[in-house]
C-alpha cells in the first residue's frame, strides 16, 4: 500500500480542500433488565401447646347416714318424719370451648433496591493520523474543529 492509499480499498487520490474523512467512535450503553434470581416462599406454621389450669367449681355434698331401706320404699324424693328430705344431688360440669381468633396480620411487600455494580468494557475509538513527512509544512495544518 503506498502513502496515498487508505484502508478503505481502491486507489487513493490526492485530497482536495473539501474532502472529509469519517471517524467512528464506539460508545458503551448500559441498560437494565429484570432477571429472576430466586423466589421466596411463604407459608403458615401451626404450633400446638398443651395448656393446663385449675378452675374453681361448686358441687353439692350431702352429709348422709346409711339406713336400711324400709319395706315399701319407693326410691323417690321423700320428706321424712323428722323433716329431712331425700333429694337427688347435682354438680357443675366444666365445658371447654375453643375458637380461632385473629391475632395478627403479616404484610409482605416487594421493594426495589438500587445497588451499584461496576461494568467494564473495551471501547474502540478511531483517530485520523496524517503523515505529512513528504508534504511542505504549510500545506498540512489543523483546523479549528480538530
Amino acid at each position: 500500500m503506498n502513502e496515498r492509499e487508505g484502508s478503505g480499498g481502491g486507489a487513493s487520490r490526492p485530497l482536495r480542500s473539501r474532502d472529509k474523512v469519517v471517524v467512528h467512535t464506539e460508545d458503551a450503553s448500559v441498560g437494565t433488565r429484570w432477571e429472576g434470581v430466586g423466589s421466596a416462599h411463604f407459608g403458615r406454621k401451626v404450633d400446638t401447646e398443651r395448656v393446663s389450669a385449675d378452675f374453681p367449681r361448686l358441687r353439692e355434698e350431702v352429709a348422709y347416714e346409711r339406713v336400711p331401706a324400709a319395706d315399701g320404699d319407693s326410691g323417690k324424693i321423700e320428706t321424712l318424719a323428722d323433716g329431712s328430705v331425700s333429694i337427688p344431688l347435682f354438680e357443675e360440669e366444666l365445658v371447654v370451648t375453643r375458637r380461632t381468633i385473629l391475632r395478627e396480620r403479616v404484610i409482605v411487600r416487594k421493594e426495589n433496591v438500587t445497588e451499584w455494580q461496576r461494568v467494564e468494557a473495551e471501547l474502540r475509538r478511531e483517530h485520523v493520523e496524517i503523515d505529512g513527512r513528504d508534504a511542505p509544512e504549510e500545506s498540512v495544518r489543523k483546523t479549528a474543529d480538530e
